[in-house]
């Protein structure tokens, strides 16, 4: 279809926009930011950018390492935080931040202190998404050292997670949290919420130099984006030819979309019977939503007609038509064009093939779409975190962040299944046995509803055995082995149990009736401890005997 007309204008239009949805108060105000020079036990400033970094904060493990490199992001940083085994297979940052839009970015380093020198191997997810794995041979590409997603956080905190592979310590030196406007990159609708944009590549034609948003002036709102030049990049065709202008060009800064106007005052371009590509490494079988960013900057191109081109993902056509002074009505005017794609191979090549006169782009943005995961409801996870320090859980076995999510990466000793109404995850096992817990078992166990099994068996636990009167769903529960003290709850006999293990604990008293008589109802029991007593006649005995054998001499 020719998009040279009137709906094209509208399209590009809406754009442009703000899709309808109302600024807040805050982005009247300015983004938030949060910039963690991971490792450090100071704040710091970045000469060149003046941007603020705090010191290490919001983590729930792990230790410091000196930085070996440099950080392009800020040259002044110098530590990096890493996580060994002993702190548990999942590690994660818990950062306070307003319900909003945000571009997250990491930068991943090693050195010998935290790794031996040795390339670790790890993923990263955000809100309980999987966004990132840092595959065998990463660190030998230097831009794989950088990598940022797009997502919405409404919850009030932005959690990071790093899950480790059992290659090495994962290790961060620094991490931004950078608010956008709410309905930057729009694909339509609301589906932005519904996904992660991962950065796949950002690029501006012909720039002499890469560079970050700050180092090319572009607006605060914009994330400061790394904008790297095209040089890296595997070119197809006849030798591109760059071009600049240092003319003024409009329309590249309106809301929710900001973008430094230097991306628009350089260009690529070649010759008319040429046409020009950009191949880059994809993951198989995903959507990926390009940007493409355009500006006639040519002096000798001044009006319609003078420069036509299609534009083609992997051999099939993504626009046609493109005359980018006819669409926007005048030269050195910013254009944006957004579409999705599905890319069933390992690479996506982007083609911009001549129509009429040479072809020219000024930038081009590529994203992965991946899909929210689903997390775990939010009771569940607060009982889980309480559960966590009523037990004294060791550190090496984690426990940090989201239990069930994302799914490749659940708590030690957590067994988790889906619920389709409610579209979220719940718990249905915990299987703690022999883990070494020195604590109490506490009282928040009845907020795990769906919990059909709990073994808490072989460890140091002490204390009384709280009510688990409300379980119904709980089928199994062992407790023995432990040094719990006090009477049998009555509760327990209200469960459907079909197994229930207390014994080898210092339980006293009578049993009750109810638990008595679970195994009439085909309940699997133990309860043998040593002043535990089935009725009352037997605790006098019981009692008589104990007293008769300290007078003897």
């Amino acid at each position: 279809m020719d998009i040279t007309g009137a709906a094209f204008v509208v399209m590009a239009a809406i754009i442009c926009s703000v899709f309808g949805i109302p600024f807040t108060a805050a982005e009247n105000e300015g983004p938030f930011e949060v910039r963690i020079a991971c490792g450090s036990t100071v704040d710091s400033v970045a000469l060149e950018t003046g941007y603020n970094w705090s010191k290490d904060r919001g983590y729930t493990g792990g230790s410091s390492a000196p930085l070996n490199v440099t950080n392009r992001i800020a040259p002044q940083l110098n530590t990096l935080r890493y996580f060994e085994i002993t702190d548990g297979p999942d590690n994660c940052y818990n950062i306070s931040v307003p319900s909003g839009h945000y571009l997250v970015r990491f930068f991943f380093s090693f050195g010998a202190e935290d790794n031996g020198g040795r390339e670790p191997i790890f993923e990263v997810s955000l809100e309980g998404t999987l966004v990132h794995s840092l595959a065998p041979g990463w660190s030998s590409i230097d831009s794989n050292a950088y990598a940022e997603s797009l997502l919405h956080i409404t919850d009030g905190a932005a959690t990071v997670c790093f899950h480790s592979a059992g290659h090495g310590n994962p290790a961060i030196a620094s991490l931004e949290i950078l608010q956008l406007y709410v309905d930057a990159y729009n694909m339509g609708s609301s589906a932005n919420l519904n996904v992660v944009m991962r950065t796949v590549k950002r690029v501006s034609a012909g720039a002499e130099e890469s560079g970050f948003g700050s180092r090319v002036r572009g607006d605060e709102w914009g994330g400061d984006r790394h904008w790297a030049t095209d040089q890296d990049l595997f070119v197809s065709g006849c030798a591109g030819e760059a071009i600049h202008t240092l003319a003024r060009i409009s329309n590249f800064g309106n809301p929710p979309n900001v973008y430094p106007e230097a991306i628009y005052q350089s260009a690529t371009t070649i010759g008319t019977t040429s046409k020009l590509s950009y191949t880059v490494s994809v993951q198989p079988n995903q959507n990926y939503s390009v940007w493409l960013h355009f500006a006639e900057i040519h002096p000798w191109i001044t009006g319609p007609n003078m420069r036509v081109f299609d534009v083609m993902a992997n051999g099939a056509l993504l626009f046609q038509g493109i005359d980018i002074v006819k669409i926007v009505g005048e030269p050195f005017k910013a254009l944006t064009l957004n579409k999705t794609v599905m890319v069933t191979s390992s690479n996506l090549t982007i083609s911009f093939v001549a129509v009429k006169g040479p072809v020219a782009v000024n930038a081009l943005e590529v994203f992965q779409i991946i899909p929210r995961g689903y997390e775990t409801q939010d009771e569940t996870v607060w009982a889980l975190h309480d559960i966590k320090h009523s037990l004294q859980l060791p550190s090496r076995l984690g426990w940090n962040g989201d239990p069930c999510a994302p799914p490749l990466h659940p708590w030690e000793g957590v067994s988790c299944a889906f619920d389709s109404k409610a579209g979220a995850w719940f718990v249905s096992a915990v299987n703690l046995n022999n883990e070494g817990l020195r604590g109490q078992i506490g009282d928040t166990w009845p907020a795990l509803r769906k919990l059909q099994a709990l073994n808490l068996s072989n460890n140091f636990l002490e204390g009384e055995i709280s009510s688990f009167g409300n379980m119904t769903s709980l089928t199994s529960l062992d407790l023995s082995h432990n040094r719990l003290s006090g009477l049998v709850p009555a509760s327990l006999g209200k469960l459907t149990l079909k197994i229930l293990l207390l014994n080898d604990n210092f339980l006293s008293g009578e049993l009750p009736g109810a638990v008595g008589a679970l195994p009439i109802r085909g309940t699997i029991m133990k309860y043998v401890n040593c002043f535990l007593c089935v009725t009352l006649t037997q605790c006098f005995r019981s009692l008589e005997l104990s007293s008769s054998q300290k007078r003897q001499p």
